[in-house]
């Protein structure tokens, strides 16, 4: 099955680097399981309300120059957390990274 980003994805991806942006673009066509952008380019205030609940652990995001976009699973219209979902999405973003020859890193992996 091909799968495609909604609009809401592809409004989530405005800022972030054209690069990235081509990465994604090609997981979404390659990828065993559907997904989304739920946040791509972030701002200092919204990184920051991350930081103070405990969400993330730096104020040097790569969220903040638009190096780096957050991802979720769907199944159906579903979102879901369920880590293998996610290990299928790391692939299709390691092959669109490959063969469009941008260099990654998965956030899972730090």
């Amino acid at each position: 099955m091909t799968f495609a980003l909604s609009q809401r994805s592809l409004n989530n991806l405005t800022g972030v680097q054209p690069a990235l942006i081509a990465v994604v673009k090609r997981a979404i066509q390659i990828t065993k399981v559907d997904f989304g952008v739920i946040e791509g380019v972030r701002t200092q205030m919204r990184q920051q309300e991350l930081v103070n609940s405990g969400a993330s652990q730096t104020m040097n995001s790569r969220h903040l120059t638009g190096h780096a976009v957050d991802l979720m699973a769907y199944i159906g219209d579903r979102a879901s957390w369920e880590l293998n979902l996610y290990d299928d999405i790391a692939d299709a973003m390691k092959a669109a990274a490959i063969e469009l020859d941008t260099p990654i890193k998965w956030g899972a992996a730090w």
